[in-house]
């Protein structure tokens, strides 16, 4: 199912169109010259990526005299850079040497053949054998090649405010067992704590993938044993539909914003509502609990724009529970981003050497801490200096040990907005979380070609 891009989206890529045009002749406009594209925050403080590939250029252009780096940032929510980046790797008048991939869309990416495989290089570079291997899979197509190179990995869980729960009279060790442990602190905090938003649950299209895999897949991977995925079926090689798991997970939804335990709608569906989160309601104590990913305190740490120094003792960190408490207990999802080399560049080598010169262990350790992302390198993960950089990469870390991977296939992009749409239908109230489960269920069949299997 094509997504309807908004009018600021339009106007978006027009813009991003002419920006390109106006570049001349795109990755291939000079034989010394190699272009980066990544995507940069929203946030005008936070300066996180540019910061670190500004020292890698250096580090580069050192190395390899002659050579000359150009960062291209791509400054927009999450579905608009993918919606832009694609529209640069159609073109080699326009496709960067080097782009930053989400895992999630690769596969998609492979399949319209707009990424080169890497297999040739990796088979040189002894560095690759300290990558884990889940971290390797997932920059892997169909095919067994590998297209892209993890910066990171992250996991998810639960923060809240001690602030707040003081407040609410909740325990500083809070620990929910189950969802509806999460519903009533959520519920005592609206009560006890006017002015603050009780929970955020991300939601809607708008938010794009945020809401599937911070929001839904949070819920839905923990209505089982952990074993099986809820989503997809890997023995009959299809998309799950009509199952109550899905339809406990929108009912989840529906209750924060029924109930009005989450954010206005308003703000919920705002694309940069995670942009607010970590620069205005977290810091302010604003917000209860908040489901969300390791890599929050990078928008506190020093320098960064929101600096924000007690956050490790006014916030406390809990992990997802599963539905009812059933074993393993526990839930998060992981993802992260990959350096991929567009099919169409024009210098896949030296992007490559790019690739190795942020990936030392030095470096990669220096990203991790500065990202507040999980090593996928296993000598970083063992060294002292990233295990204690900062308070809760241990606890993020550890949940690495109960964590699920997406079923990043290629339809998936198309599956992940339908769960969207489906969540901001019992978000605003349109829908039931039943209709909203039908509407999804015939969505998935037209989107997967009818590859569903009914559970």
């Amino acid at each position: 199912m094509p997504v309807r891009p908004t009018a600021a989206t339009l106007v978006a890529l027009t813009l991003a169109a002419t920006t390109l045009t106006a570049c001349g002749n795109g990755s291939g406009s000079s034989p010394n010259t190699l272009k980066v594209s990544y995507k940069e925050s929203t946030d005008n403080s936070v300066k996180v990526m540019d910061s670190y590939l500004a020292g890698i250029k250096k580090q580069f252009e050192k190395k390899y005299p002659g050579k000359k780096v150009e960062l291209v940032p791509i400054k927009a929510p999450d579905s608009e850079y993918y919606t832009k980046l694609q529209q640069m790797l159609r073109s080699p008048r326009t496709a960067p040497d080097l782009v930053y991939e989400d895992t999630f869309l690769i596969n998609s990416d492979i399949t319209s053949g707009y990424l080169k495989p890497l297999d040739p290089y990796l088979a040189k570079w002894p560095d690759w054998q300290q990558f884990i291997d889940t971290a390797k899979n997932a920059a892997k197509g169909e095919d067994g090649k590998t297209y892209g190179v993890p910066d990171g990995t992250d996991t998810r869980g639960l923060w809240f405010d001690r602030r707040v729960f003081e407040k609410a009279g909740l325990p500083a060790d809070w620990q929910p067992r189950t969802w509806d442990d999460i519903l009533a602190a959520a519920r005592t905090i609206k009560q006890k704590v006017p002015g603050v938003t009780p929970l955020n649950v991300y939601t809607g299209k708008p938010v794009g993938e945020g809401a599937t895999m911070q929001g839904f897949e949070m819920l839905l991977y923990g209505t089982n044993d952990g074993r099986t995925d809820p989503l997809y079926d890997a023995a009959t090689k299809k998309w799950v539909s009509g199952s109550q798991a899905f339809k406990d997970s929108l009912s989840f939804v529906e209750t924060v914003y029924r109930e009005k335990l989450g954010p206005d709608v308003s703000d919920a569906l705002d694309p940069n509502f995670s942009t607010a989160i970590r620069g205005e309601l977290l810091p302010k104590g604003k917000l209860g609990i908040d489901l969300d990913g390791s890599w929050l305190p990078q928008d506190w740490l020093s320098g960064s724009g929101h600096e924000w120094k007690d956050w490790s003792k006014q916030l406390g960190l809990a992990y997802m529970p599963t539905q009812h408490g059933q074993a393993p207990g526990k839930v998060s999802m992981s993802g992260g981003w990959t350096w991929s080399v567009p099919a169409k560049a024009a210098h896949p080598d030296l992007a490559f050497d790019f690739i190795r010169t942020m990936q030392t262990k030095d470096n990669a350790r220096k990203w991790y801490i500065a990202n507040s992302g999980i090593a996928v390198r296993k000598d970083v993960a063992a060294d002292p200096a990233y295990a204690t950089a900062q308070p809760g990469i241990k606890f993020f870390t550890d949940l690495v040990a109960s964590t699920h991977y997406r079923p990043a296939y290629p339809a998936y992009p198309k599956v992940s907005t339908a769960i969207q749409e489906a969540m901001e239908g019992v978000t605003t109230g349109d829908q039931s979380a039943e209709k909203a489960a039908s509407g999804y269920d015939a969505t998935l069949k037209d989107v997967t070609d009818n590859h569903v299997i009914q559970k």
